[in-house]
């Protein structure tokens, strides 16, 4: 009986340990750096904030953020929805291949997407050479630094965030709904888009949410693959912090960013239902 105790006793304090290692890279990772910045941000005063709203490139930047994040975010979700849709409803082999092919996006590195599209797209790329050589234009494109070229770029890389998570809502209908749909009547039009589309909108939701948040602070790919009179809000940032030194606007512009993503979940939670905007089943958890 004192063994079982013992043993009982050895594995909570395990689980205790493990716990205040999580809490520890917590706070060292995530926690402390984000205060570090808000200190800065506030090191006098609201004078940082005042010279960050001040900053009409900085205003122009909130602009061509909040177009961007649209533009992606709808993108994503045309392009990932049929995606979704044939690997939940595909056989097993070809859902592996659509899987397999997702997960390879993952595993390679947001830097080297970005610049294989930079490779692509320039006036001697593959897109342009193709055009050339099937004569459809004489001079090269000018595809590199521009909006377009970002809209691809970060579609690429956030488009599977969406897939994944309108997948899993896919995933959870069952295929029998539009079957008797089906054989009540509807067309396979009118049964997806009366029984499938509608029980699926909290995945599409979700997913254009996570893509739509994600872009607010992408830097990388705006900046290999976008103009100078398309900068974003990271690149404002970096601007400040790296370029002309001045850390307190920078972070006031950080602390400005994290506002306005906390007020977007705010407000999603409040109007849309933010359990079931990320597809938990909160009734659920709670029987």
């Amino acid at each position: 009986m004192g063994g079982v105790l013992t043993d009982e006793r050895g594995g909570r304090r395990w689980w205790i340990s493990v716990g205040l290692l999580g809490l520890l890279f917590v706070v060292l990772a995530l926690i402390l750096p984000l205060a570090i910045v808000v200190q800065r941000a506030f090191d006098a005063g609201f004078q940082n904030f005042a010279d960050a709203l001040a900053s009409a490139a900085f205003i122009r930047s909130i602009g061509n953020t909040a177009v961007l994040a649209l533009a992606v975010t709808i993108s994503s979700a045309v392009i990932g929805y049929p995606y979704a849709y044939a690997m939940a409803r595909s056989g097993k082999t070809l859902s592996r291949i659509l899987l397999i092919a997702l997960m390879l996006s993952f595993w390679t590195s947001l830097l080297v997407r970005s610049y294989a599209w930079q490779v692509l797209l320039n006036d001697t790329g593959l897109v342009n050479t193709m055009l050339q050589a099937i004569g459809l234009i004489d001079e090269p494109l000018r595809l590199i630094r521009t909006p377009a070229a970002t809209l691809i770029g970060m579609t690429h890389i956030l488009v599977p965030f969406a897939i994944f998570a309108i997948y899993s809502q896919l995933r959870g209908i069952s295929p029998d709904l539009a079957i008797a749909a089906h054989g009540l009547g509807a067309t396979r039009a009118r049964a997806f888009w009366s029984v499938t589309f509608p029980l699926s909108i909290p995945g599409l939701a979700a997913g254009s949410l996570l893509v739509f948040v994600l872009t607010l602070g992408f830097y990388i790919t705006p900046q290999l693959l976008g103009g100078a009179g398309n900068q974003v809000i990271g690149q404002s940032i970096v601007e400040q912090t790296n370029t002309l030194l001045n850390t307190g606007v920078g972070s006031a512009m950080a602390v400005l960013l994290l506002a306005a993503v906390i007020v977007i979940l705010a407000v999603t939670a409040r109007f849309l239902g933010l359990g079931k905007v990320l597809g938990i089943a909160l009734e659920r958890n709670s029987a």
